[in-house]
């Protein structure tokens, strides 16, 4: 199977917003980072918006929010980056490993409700190199 990832599309825009602020004191928390909050949330029509660094703090944050938290069980997909399970054992829950659907390489909807336990809070979907996990499935009803 061929997995379809490409270069990075970097402009000479990009390049130069970048090391314009690379020439100033603040680095991070600064004016760019405030004027991309402000747009978007006005983009997705929220009062705020929160960036950070990576997708890792960003679902960091998530777990944080939901009260995931020691021995709670989350299931995630077999084949993910490894911060999906990080940031669970970050807050000392357990990730529990779903096989994944071969054809897409995402979570098998099929094998959600054998591995639902009454400690289970959460189940986290990974649109595996964006192609989008079945979240019409009976097993998640």
């Amino acid at each position: 199977m061929r997995i379809p990832l490409s270069a990075p599309d970097i402009t000479e825009a990009d390049i130069s917003a970048v090391s314009a602020v690379l020439r100033t004191s603040r680095l991070s928390l600064g004016p760019q980072l405030e004027t991309f909050e402000v747009s978007l949330a006005r983009y997705i029509g929220a009062s705020h918006a929160v960036a950070v660094n990576s997708g890792t703090s960003a679902l960091h944050l998530c777990i944080r929010a939901l009260g995931i938290s020691e021995c709670d069980e989350v299931l995630v997909p077999s084949f993910a980056f490894i911060a999906v399970a990080n940031v669970l054992r970050y807050e000392r829950a357990v990730p529990v490993f779903i096989d994944i659907d071969p054809q897409t390489l995402n979570l098998d909807p099929a094998r959600i409700e054998e591995a639902l336990t009454p400690r289970t809070r959460a189940i986290i979907v990974v649109h595996t190199f964006g192609c989008p996990a079945a979240l019409h499935s009976t097993a998640a009803k």
